[in-house]
C-alpha cells in the first residue's frame, strides 16, 4: 500500500467549509448598435452588458425548470436569490462586428459566464424548507472528514456526497503549498458519482492512506463538482496520486472550463451546475 503522507488536522472547534460556492454555467449572447449617439467603446459595453443580462435570464430559465419543490415560497426565493445573482465571464467567446441596414454598425458579443446566485439568499431559502439530498434543488456537494480532530500518525477519512448525480475531483493543498488530486487518482479513475451516496476517500482501489506527520500548519480541502465533466488541469505523476501542476490561482478557472453541449431544440447551449468547496484543515502534534 502507497502511503501519502499528508499533514492534516481539523479546526478545533467545528467541521464546516470555509468558503462554498454554488453557481450555473452557460453561455450568452449580447447585442449592441452605434447608432448616432454611441462611440464604438460604448457599444462594445453596452454589448457585453446585454450578454450579462441573457446569461442571468437564461439560468433563471434554467433552474425554473430543473428545480422542483412543492413549496411555492421556496421557489420564488430560489428565483430572487438567482435574480440577484452576479456573473463572472469564464470566457469571450466571439466578438463580431456586423452592418445592420437600420441600425449601422452592431456588435455581436457571445460569452461563456458563471452565474452565481446571492449566497445570503440562497442560504435562507433552503436551510430549513428542503433536505440537503433533494435532487429537485441545484446542485449542492457535501464535503466532510471522520473526525473533529487529527493528532500526528492519525490516518484521516474524506467523505463527499451530493444531491444529484455529479462528476467531481478532490485535492489537497499541504502546508508547503504543494497540491495532490486525491481523486480521480492513476488507481480510482472514475469522477462520476451517483447522488444521495456517500463516498469515501481513501477507500476501494486507492492505494494510499492519509496520515498526520510533519511539517504542520494551515492546510485545505478542495472539492470541486459539476454536472458536466470538468474542464481539463495539468497533472504529473505516476504513483498512487497526482501532483497537480497547474498554477494555483488558475485551477478553478481550468476546471469551469466545461465544455457546453447545445440542446437539440432552439440551438441553446445546455447549462451546467457547478459547486465548489473548501474546507480549512490545520495541524499540531
Amino acid at each position: 500500500m502507497v502511503r501519502v503522507f499528508l499533514a492534516v488536522l481539523i479546526c478545533l472547534s467545528i467541521v464546516s467549509p470555509v468558503y462554498a460556492v454554488q453557481s450555473t454555467i452557460m453561455d450568452a449572447e449580447g447585442y449592441a448598435c452605434m447608432g448616432d449617439d454611441k462611440s464604438r467603446k460604448q457599444t462594445e459595453q453596452q454589448s457585453m452588458v446585454d450578454a450579462k443580462r441573457n446569461a442571468v435570464e437564461n439560468v433563471l430559465t434554467y433552474v425554473k425548470s430543473e428545480t422542483k419543490v412543492k413549496d411555492f415560497q421556496l421557489e420564488e426565493d430560489i428565483m430572487k436569490a438567482y435574480a440577484n445573482a452576479s456573473v463572472k465571464i469564464l470566457d469571450v467567446k466571439e466578438s463580431r462586428w456586423y452592418k445592420d441596414e437600420r441600425s449601422g454598425d452592431c456588435l455581436k458579443t457571445k460569452i461563456k459566464a458563471e452565474v452565481i446566485p446571492d449566497e445570503k439568499a440562497i442560504k435562507e431559502a433552503v436551510s430549513s424548507k428542503v433536505p440537503f439530498d433533494s435532487p429537485g434543488m441545484p446542485l449542492n456537494v457535501r464535503l466532510w472528514t471522520d473526525k473533529k480532530e487529527f493528532r500526528k500518525g492519525d490516518k484521516i477519512k474524506i467523505y463527499i456526497q451530493g444531491n444529484k448525480p455529479f462528476y467531481a475531483r478532490v485535492h489537497y493543498r499541504d502546508v508547503k503549498g504543494e497540491i495532490v488530486q486525491l481523486l480521480p487518482n492513476p488507481y480510482r479513475t472514475d469522477n462520476y458519482f451517483n447522488g444521495g451516496v456517500i463516498y469515501e476517500v481513501p477507500s476501494g482501489n486507492d492505494r494510499f492512506e492519509l496520515e498526520v506527520s510533519p511539517p504542520f500548519g494551515d492546510e485545505n480541502i478542495s472539492l470541486y463538482a459539476s454536472s458536466s465533466p470538468l474542464g481539463e488541469i495539468s497533472l504529473s505523476g505516476g504513483g498512487a496520486v497526482y501532483q497537480v501542476t497547474t498554477k494555483e490561482s488558475d485551477i478553478g478557472i481550468k476546471t469551469r472550463g466545461i465544455k457546453l453541449k447545445e440542446r437539440i431544440e432552439g440551438g441553446q447551449s445546455q447549462a451546467s451546475e457547478f459547486f465548489e468547496e473548501r474546507m480549512m484543515v490545520k495541524t499540531r502534534r
